[in-house]
């Protein structure tokens, strides 16, 4: 089923279009208990990927791990998880996606205990791309709770959720560090397995049984191929694609890249003060989370335009002030972290909101275009670091955020999005 065909309107009159699909999903409430564990969920699982950042250096030195190879700790978990979206999150359409997502938690728990335990490189590197494979159980949650959602809280619901998924990356590295300075890496991953174990009898308990599959009997093959073909018939996917894969990799360009000035002299900040930064970030992030509800009330275009006006905004005092004022930086990044969620809410929720009963595939196919934009920030920020200092890095994320506005002004702000909830207020 594609989009229909609607007359053009201005970005205020289009923002209030619906486009009248038949769901095959039945909506219901969710309690604010669900919905909290479904971002704790998110929270944990995403935070298993980033772990490893910050413990490079002990991981290699306990399994004497050369640098080169060590790098590809977190390369090979970025790879399992790009296979895991492709390959897995479709499923959440095909299988019971209770099953599903408790199937992957347990597994997840298991490849953690493998990290945790490896006697040397070859076990190491083998756990850390399964736990990036598992770790899509991130994206098969979002679209089930999207999917359970009234459509009038089907926004607040996905910003509720992501909000953990946030959460996760920006924590991850602070509870690694503490935990490792405890006990050591081990520690860290073997506490995880515990804890995404008992979030697995959680999930078991609180997910609604026997929910009805909108492709439940079709073939695997036949499934992957609907994915595929879901960026054909879907317009709004495809420029939602585009805004996931320009504003992470903007985001990315940050975030790979700013811990080299902030530990350089004159600054030479230490890791605990570096990582406070982290904590601003997350601030700025868990504000957007409440941008769903917008994009159910039909503002999702305004909340996109205005969102990537304050992303390229946040580059100025970044750029402008790392060496004078540590607070304008936190003020910008505060305005990306704000921007970025807001925009990626309100993506999920558009997508969703096209499709109701291809959530799994349409989120599956969306992450991909994350993952390559995140991909893309981490290698093109590193090397613009070594070409231009720190003033190259922020042109360059500044760059890609204009392209991203530029996108948007020229070709989705005239383009009628579909919402979560029928109200035309």
């Amino acid at each position: 089923m594609t989009n229909q065909t609607m007359a053009k309107a201005g970005p205020a009159e289009a923002d209030h279009k619906v486009h009248n699909r038949p769901s095959h999903t039945t909506a219901r409430a969710l309690s604010p208990a669900v919905v909290l564990l479904f971002a704790v969920a998110c929270g944990l699982s995403v935070a298993n990927i980033y772990f490893a950042q910050p413990l490079l250096d002990t991981m290699a030195q306990d399994l004497s791990i050369t640098p080169a190879v060590i790098g590809g700790v977190v390369t090979l978990t970025q790879v399992g998880y790009a296979f895991g979206l492709m390959l897995i999150v479709p499923l959440g359409d095909l299988w019971d996606r209770r099953r599903l997502i408790v199937g992957q938690t347990v597994l997840s728990a298991i490849a953690l205990t493998i990290v945790g335990a490896a006697p040397n490189a070859a076990v190491l590197l083998v756990g850390m791309v399964l736990v990036g494979l598992l770790a899509v159980v991130i994206q098969v949650l979002v679209a089930y709770a999207a999917t359970l959602a009234a459509p009038a809280d089907r926004g607040r619901t996905i910003g509720t959720v992501t909000s953990g998924v946030v959460s996760g990356i920006l924590l991850a590295r602070f509870a690694a560090g503490a935990l490792a300075d405890l006990g050591g890496w081990r520690v860290v991953y073997l506490t995880s397995a515990a804890l995404t174990l008992v979030l697995a009898a959680l999930l078991a308990r609180a997910l609604p049984r026997h929910a009805p599959q909108p492709m439940a009997g079709s073939s695997y093959a036949k499934l992957l191929r609907s994915t595929a073909m879901l960026f054909v018939e879907e317009p709004v996917l495809r420029e939602r694609a585009v805004f996931a894969l320009l504003i992470f990799a903007s985001f990315s360009v940050f975030w790979s890249s700013v811990v080299l000035p902030l530990a350089a002299p004159p600054l030479s900040l230490s890791h605990t003060t570096i990582g406070m930064l982290g904590i601003a970030g997350l601030a700025g992030a868990l504000a957007a989370r409440n941008s769903g509800q917008l994009a159910d009330r039909g503002w999702g275009q305004r909340t996109t335009g205005l969102s990537l006006i304050l992303m390229l905004a946040g580059w100025v005092p970044i750029a402008a002030c790392l060496n004078t004022s540590l607070w304008l930086v936190v003020a910008g990044v505060l305005m990306i972290d704000f921007a970025v969620q807001a925009i990626h809410v309100t993506n999920q929720s558009l997508i969703v909101a096209a499709r109701p009963d291809a959530a799994s595939r349409l989120v599956g196919g969306y992450m991909v275009f994350y993952s390559i934009g995140t991909g893309f920030g981490a290698i093109t920020s590193t090397m613009a670091y070594a070409a231009a200092g720190w003033p190259g890095v922020c042109v360059l994320g500044a760059a890609i955020s204009a392209c991203a506005l530029l996108y948007w002004v020229i070709v989705v702000s005239r383009t009628p999005v579909p919402i979560g909830a029928c109200s035309e207020t």
